[in-house]
Formats: structure tokens, sequence, C-alpha cells
């Protein structure tokens, strides 16, 4: 049963990328090709590929290989890895996309690997000095998104408010909010809070178009506060896993709560559909990855835990950000601000008085 209908599109899938591959990956791609109209190039040691792909029915053979000799492994130096490692699925992948061979990339494989391989060989948009992960974050009031939460943890305020700009774009793009509320993560409120950088990218968001609400404090990462959560990649990754940490955890102490006597089990019998919702809106598989924003193509990383259901998840969130042109729009809006700022900046200049020449000018 097909759910999505978008144009079709190809989308590469690093076969030997995460905890669980090739398995999992070449099951999730196998689902994907099912419930969507798109094709899929497996990339990775062919053999295996081919192996684990003949346990699957794959309709109209909308799943194909291509070969990768070589694997980097999750603990890897990522430089390195890219470095040494040319002819690895996650490298061979983002080639497939510079050829434009494909139309974007998903890999469960080395996050730290598939930033550097992905900004080296396809460079960043116009105007863009960093690449950022964005997620979708569950609230109490819809879908918000958070970036980064992985690519660059040394930002500058610049990065910050870049992010800031990719992420309104996106949740206009994407998510259809009108004028996405944006929020910078902070130890509080208060403007006078948190590090130099915060600091300086608070004065750079405050003094922009942007619908700026202030700080946001970690309790209001889930209640939907703002649609647009910007914080650097290493406080975002920390946030991110250890909110799903906590959600599976959660459940665990659930299940354990409600198994002790008999009237909680029958509790738990009139509330399952409830507390089944739950676990899905929470559940980090449902949206399968982010989306790296602001390099010049579309990639998509998933966690390295990722199960078959994440990465068909991942391979349809690619198919999307594809369909809704995210980097074009995210391109004309840079183009437009640099625009307006030399248009700004040379009407400030004709306007601006002549300085009167100095008495020694007149001799």
């Amino acid at each position: 049963m097909q759910e999505m209908a978008l144009t079709p599109r190809r989308i590469a899938v690093d076969g030997m990328g995460g905890d669980y591959a090739p398995g999992v990956v070449v099951q999730g791609a196998a689902q994907a090709v099912t419930d969507f109209d798109l094709e899929i190039v497996l990339v990775g040691q062919e053999q295996l590929l081919k192996r684990e792909l003949a346990k699957h029915k794959i309709p109209g053979g909308r799943i194909t290989v291509h070969h990768a000799s070589q694997v980097v492994d999750m603990g890897e130096s990522p430089v390195q890895a890219i470095r040494k490692k040319k002819d690895s699925s996650v490298a061979v992948c983002i080639d497939l996309l510079k050829q434009k061979a494909v139309d974007a990339v998903v890999t469960a494989g080395n996050t730290g690997a598939a930033v550097a391989a992905s900004t080296l060989n396809l460079g960043l948009l116009p105007g863009i000095k960093r690449p950022g992960i964005v997620v979708s974050i569950p609230t109490l009031h819809g879908i918000s998104l958070a970036i980064d939460v992985g690519a660059n943890v040394d930002p500058t305020p610049e990065h910050l408010f870049q992010y800031a700009l990719m992420g309104d774009i996106y949740s206009r793009s994407i998510c259809k909010k009108r004028r996405p509320a944006i929020g910078l993560l902070n130890v509080g409120e208060e403007e006078s809070k948190g590090t130099t950088v915060t600091k300086e990218a608070y004065k750079l968001l405050r003094e922009s178009d942007f619908n700026f609400i202030g700080n946001i404090e970690g309790r209001d990462f889930f209640t939907g506060k703002c649609d647009v959560i910007v914080c650097d990649g290493f406080v975002g990754n920390i946030v991110l896993k250890l909110t799903e940490g906590l959600f599976e955890n959660l459940v665990e102490f659930i299940k354990k709560e409600l198994s002790q006597n008999y009237l909680a089990q029958l509790g738990s019998f009139l509330c399952k559909s409830a507390l089944l919702n739950i676990r899905k809106e929470a559940n980090y598989e449902e949206a399968g990855g982010g989306q790296l924003l602001g390099l010049n193509g579309v990639v998509i990383i998933s966690h390295g835990s990722s199960t078959a259901w994440a990465i068909r998840n991942a391979i349809k969130k690619a198919a999307q950000v594809v369909e809704f042109d995210v980097n074009g729009h995210i391109v004309t809006e840079i183009t437009q601000r640099d625009k307006s700022k030399a248009e700004a900046g040379n009407h400030s200049s004709a306007n601006s008085k002549p300085a009167q020449p100095h008495a020694d000018d007149k001799k």
C-alpha cells in the first residue's frame, strides 16, 4: 500500500552503516520500497547485501546494489577514516549524490564520518559556514525542531544564527509553520545567562527579523514553547540521547509497576491504546533521522541503533526533503537577505552627507 504520494526519488542507503547493519538496513529499505514510490541504491559489500536482500520480496526490482569494499566503524576517527577509506560505503554514497546518480543519502553509520565526507565532497550551500543536524521533537503542541544535535560541537555565534535561519526555513517548508517561534537553548531565560557564544548569538537573533522568543531552558524542550530550538551540537546531542534513553526506560518503569498487582494490570488493559499512542509519539524511530542542513545535497543521518522501521522512516524523510526543495529555499532566503543588506548599505551611503573639506584643503 502506497502511503506517500511524492515524485519518485532515488535514494542511496548506506547498507553497512549502523549497529545492526546490514540486516536491519536492508529490511528497512525493503519496507520503504513496499510503502513508497521510490528506488533505493544499497551501498556496501555486495555479497552481504545480496544475501540479506534474498530474504525479502522486493517489488519490481526497485532495490539495486552498488559495491563498496570498505566500512567505517562506529568508533573510528572520522577524518582519518574518510582519508584512508575512499571506498567505504558512506563515502561511496556521498560520491553517488555528488554525481547526481541519486537524489539523497541515508546513513546510520559513523556520524562524524558522514559529516566529514559530506562537507568535503558536496560542499556547503552559498553563505552557510557550518552544517547542522536538524531533528523533529514531539511536544505537547505538535512537532518542534532542534538544530544542531551533533554536527558542530564548537560553534560560533554566527553558526548558531545560521542554524536559526535554516531551522526557520525548514519549519516553514516541512512543518508548514507560518512564522516559527525560535528559542535559544540556555541555562536560563535571562539575556545575561550563558556562555560568551550564546550571549553573542542572543544579540544576533534579537536584532534579526526572526520570531525570536529569547532563551529557553531544558525543561521547555517538550512543551512546544517554540517551534525551533537552537543549540550547539555538543549540548544538542546529549539532550537528544538523554531524552531517548528516558523515554525508553520510562516505558519499562511503567510496565514494571503495572505488573505488580491485578488492579494495575486491569487498568493498563483499559488504557492500552493511549499508552501505545504515547510511546509512538515519543519514539525517535518515527522520525527516522535528521537532515544535515547546510549541505549542497540531501543527507539524512539516522541513529546508530536504528531499527528497520527507523531506516524506513529515514528514507521517507529523505524523499520528502527532496520533494519540498528545502535547500533551494535556504539558498533563496540567504540570497534575498544578502541583497537586502547590500541595498540598505547603498541607500545609506547615498543619503549620507559628503564630508566637509578641511581648511587646509582650500589652500
